[in-house]
């Protein structure tokens, strides 16, 4: 098929918006792919539409190879089945909530785990059903506080989610594995970098749990990996690798100390080296944070969390680890209202006096002796002993991780990147086939809970990443599974004899089945040359000066090579070139 650009709907434009951060932002913004709406809202214009259908006819065949049967739900879901699994309120103001002319509440749809298991529930009811895997490429949304990087990070996305459902677990873990091959196929073939790395199930719910990443700087995941044993996991889900705890006994009583001016860190251990008789760093303090956490539906509580003095705490961590709770700094108001905390003064004698809960960092093992808040202005406690002197209420894993840290399986240092997450796999088990009491016969006559897997791919926000990977400071440099187009046919040379033969060269390429992007303007070999560039189609022919000696030029937009072609086996060529 041919494409003329002089009746293809697409103006390109030669300055970066002035919102645009992002690569992918200010190019496909440029050059005629998508245009902005509204905070986090887009249109595809048709070249951006094609790069869209592109990567959806990968996916579908993939998840067509391993046993996918497609269905589409509504955007526009009731609040019923949401109620049934608490995350009409869990999904707070992360989602979209409106009224009907009735006054029923509907939600549109973030997620739609709640309908896949109610529809498997109203239509089978035999063993002999399943395995089942059912998937759907459909619009979502969700109410982004801060929408930022045009579609890498919007309120309205193109997503493929599908959902297994098996009679064991040991069906779960077989599709699991099949869709763990499948995404890798999928990114292999669209050009994508990434890195496989271990999460957590968040307000998904579930167990096993994989992240594919794409390798970016302007990520917002931070994922660590120790390059000896290949081990990849999401600041998120990274274990702390435990210490050995210490024997208590022979250690010296706890002592408090007056310590005038020193609320930070810092300046405690400014003032540890100069009264005390050995050096002091951070990693010998314990720091106690103290939040307010809310359950959903439920009211505040306080929370204190203890962490190493050298460590801060990751928000990412936290989050995760409290998850579906909310939770917030203390303000002044709250700090008066529990006058046990004295700010900068924070120990855990008056945490568990008071009954607040007092999570620690797991390497706060008995045994280790810490300085620490006293609980009063200007005092500090040394050599309070974890097991003698405290005793936690639990451990968390809130603390940052951080470049050097112990891998968890022993093998060498962790070391950080940042990505983009592109897509996220899940082992959800029953919680929802529970919720909805999804059973079916088995084979011994006795219902059967089903158990269900979780695998989601940002379809859309994939054209921006691979549009992140793959440019370079002239444009975008598509590769050739998603491209708009297989070839860009410039003509660079108003000759009539030119013209004709570029029109003859198109229409042979055509014949060949080849997707052709025909420059026919007016416009000046300049603009159009800047403009091939920009668009990023991988192959580039121009048909002009050298015509009359009976050659064209074809140009590699992802390697910069350019070789002159005879016009008598320029197709032939061409297609090879394109096929090798």
């Amino acid at each position: 098929m041919i494409t003329r650009m002089s009746e293809l709907f697409l103006r390109t434009l030669r300055d970066d918006p002035a919102d645009a951060e992002v690569p992918s932002h200010k190019l496909l913004i440029r050059a005629g792919y998508i245009r902005p709406i509204g905070p986090g809202l887009y249109s595809w214009l048709p070249l951006g539409l094609r790069v869209l259908r592109k990567i959806e006819v990968v996916v579908r065949r993939e998840m067509n190879a391993i046993g996918g049967q497609e269905i589409l739900f509504p955007a526009l879901l009731p609040k019923g089945p949401y109620e049934t699994t608490n995350r009409w309120t869990e999904y707070g103001d992360g989602v979209f909530r409106l009224q009907d002319r009735r006054r029923n509440d509907y939600m549109l749809g973030p997620t739609h785990e709640e309908f896949f298991a109610l529809t498997v529930k109203g239509e089978y009811s035999s063993y002999k059903d399943f395995p089942l895997l059912l998937f759907q490429i459909q619009t979502k949304y969700r109410d982004e506080a801060r929408p930022r990087a045009g579609i890498l990070r919007g309120r309205e996305f193109v997503m493929k989610d599908s959902y297994s459902f098996d009679v064991d677990d040991a069906g779960l873990e077989a599709v699991y594995q099949a869709h763990r091959g499948a995404y890798q196929r999928i990114f292999d073939t669209l050009g994508v970098k990434y890195v496989i790395v271990s999460a957590v199930s968040g307000a998904m719910g579930g167990s096993a749990s994989e992240e594919f990443l794409a390798e970016s700087e302007i990520g917002e995941d931070t994922f660590v990996r120790c390059l000896e044993s290949g081990y990849a996991a999401n600041v998120e889900a990274v274990v702390t690798a435990v210490p050995e705890p210490l024997p208590i006994e022979g250690q010296p009583e706890a002592k408090v100390y007056d310590t005038p001016d020193t609320p930070t860190i810092a300046t405690l251990v400014e003032w540890a080296n100069t009264a005390l008789d050995r050096e002091v760093t951070a990693a010998d303090t314990l720091k106690n944070v103290v939040l307010k956490t809310r359950a959903p539906g439920g009211d505040w509580e306080l929370l204190a969390i203890g962490v190493p003095g050298d460590r801060e705490v990751d928000d990412k961590r936290l989050g995760a680890a409290l998850d579906p709770a909310e939770y917030a700094l203390l303000d002044e108001d709250d700090f008066k209202k529990y006058p046990f905390l004295v700010k900068g003064y924070i120990g855990p004698k008056a945490l568990l006096a008071n009954g607040v809960r007092y999570l620690v960092d797991p390497r706060v093992v008995d045994g280790t002796s810490w300085i620490t808040g006293a609980d009063e202005p200007g005092k500090h406690v040394v050599g309070l002993v974890a097991g003698r002197d405290f005793v936690a209420d639990g451990t968390i894993e809130a603390a940052e991780v951080r470049d050097g840290d112990p891998s968890p399986d022993g093998a060498g240092p962790l070391v950080s990147a940042r990505g983009i997450e592109i897509g996220h796999i899940f082992q959800l088990g029953r919680k929802y086939t529970d919720a909805f009491e999804v059973d079916v016969l088995g084979e011994n006559g006795k219902p059967v809970r089903l158990t269900m897997g979780s695998y989601g791919i940002g379809v859309s926000r994939l054209v921006a990443v691979i549009a992140e990977q793959h440019h370079d400071d002239l444009g975008l440099r598509w590769p050739s599974s998603v491209s708009p187009f297989d070839v860009h046919v410039v003509i660079a040379n108003k000759d009539d004899a030119a013209r004709a033969g570029a029109e003859e060269l198109a229409a042979e390429l055509d014949r060949r089945g080849l997707e052709l992007l025909l420059d026919d303007r007016t416009a000046s070999p300049g603009v159009k040359f800047k403009d091939a560039e920009l668009l990023g189609v991988p192959w580039i022919v121009v048909v002009g000066r050298g015509w009359a000696d009976g050659v064209v030029e074809l140009r590699n937009r992802f390697t910069g090579e350019t070789r002159e072609v005879p016009v008598a086996d320029a197709a032939t060529e061409i297609a090879a070139a394109l096929t090798s």
